[in-house]
């Protein structure tokens, strides 16, 4: 099987030079990658010498003729959602080692920043690598599948944040998620966004620009 090659919008370090870490955005069902590009905007006077890309998922959306999907919608079967989600990997990883490669970094230097299905994507791939990310935020998704976590301290910090009105996957998949992970030793931060729905508000943004800059000092915490 031919695995997709996938590319999308960048952002070239504010500071200029050379990257010192790379942030990866990956976009949720029906968008692409033009769709979290912003944040990274948003992000570069906290992380001047990062570089940013978001990359368009490998397949089209069949309910979003213009947009892009992990893969196929259903929220309703975990079982479908875990074979999607494993379908996608190959595409994701090549182009995280690629990327990597290309700006000369190693996986210590990388974060994975997903929402909704893209966060599923990010918690998936990133607690999956052999060389893990140093940091993966996950914006109004779930935990996918359980197989095959990091032993207890090994894996990435992580910070899920989740609007306590979501009306597309309901905050309770937050809570699943935090436990699961808390369960297997893994350090898990989170933010509940009080009357937001399906998306990121001013507070869930501040929080993940600041839990990356911490996370890539090492010291990861949530104010």
């Amino acid at each position: 099987m031919t695995i997709p090659e996938l590319d999308g919008p960048r952002l070239a370090p504010a500071a200029g030079g050379a990257p010192k870490q790379l942030v990866v955005f990956l976009h949720g069902y029906g968008a692409d990658g033009n769709d979290l590009i912003p944040l990274g905007r948003e992000w570069a006077p906290l992380l001047p010498n990062a570089a940013f890309v978001s990359p368009n998922a490998p397949e089209p959306c069949a309910m979003a003729p213009m947009g892009r999907q992990w893969f196929d919608l259903s929220m309703g079967d975990m079982s479908i959602i875990s074979a999607g989600v494993e379908r996608a990997t190959p595409a994701l990883n090549a182009f995280l080692d690629a990327e990597l490669n290309r700006q000369g970094l190693t996986a210590d230097s990388l974060a994975l920043v997903g929402f909704s299905q893209g966060t599923m994507m990010a918690l998936a791939v990133g607690l999956t690598r052999s060389a893990r990310p140093k940091v993966i935020v996950g914006y109004s998704g779930a935990l996918a599948t359980v197989e095959e976590l990091p032993p207890p301290g090994q894996g990435p910090a992580i910070l899920l944040v989740h609007g306590d009105m979501d009306e597309v996957i309901p905050i309770e998949a937050m809570a699943m998620a935090r436990e699961a992970l808390g369960q297997a030793g893994l350090s898990v931060q989170w933010h509940i966004s009080r009357g937001i729905g399906h998306g990121i508000d001013a507070d869930g943004l501040r929080l993940g620009g600041d839990f990356l800059k911490r996370a890539f000092e090492e010291m990861p915490t949530v104010d």
